[in-house]
């Protein structure tokens, strides 16, 4: 397997799976942290932002999990 080919079990893939996991878990859990903000505008604006920010990291880690994969032929594509 060349240098820069990874394996669905190697640290890489798992290291960039299990960020785009808590991404997804802490973007799920600021949904219901903004609805406990009703009525504190600012407060229910900030996490909102920061289920934006997850959302943009999980799909980041999709991304790159796309992209390293696929390289060693492990891609549905």
């Amino acid at each position: 397997m060349p240098n820069n080919a990874h394996s669905p079990a190697d640290d890489l893939v798992f290291d960039l799976v299990s960020v785009q996991y808590h991404a997804l878990k802490a973007a799920t859990a600021y949904a219901e942290y903004a609805q406990d903000a009703e009525g504190h505008d600012d407060i229910k604006q900030f996490f909102l932002q920061c289920q934006e920010q997850d959302a943009k990291r999980a799909e980041q880690c999709h991304a790159f999990l796309g992209q390293i994969t696929s390289e060693s032929g492990l891609s549905g594509s």
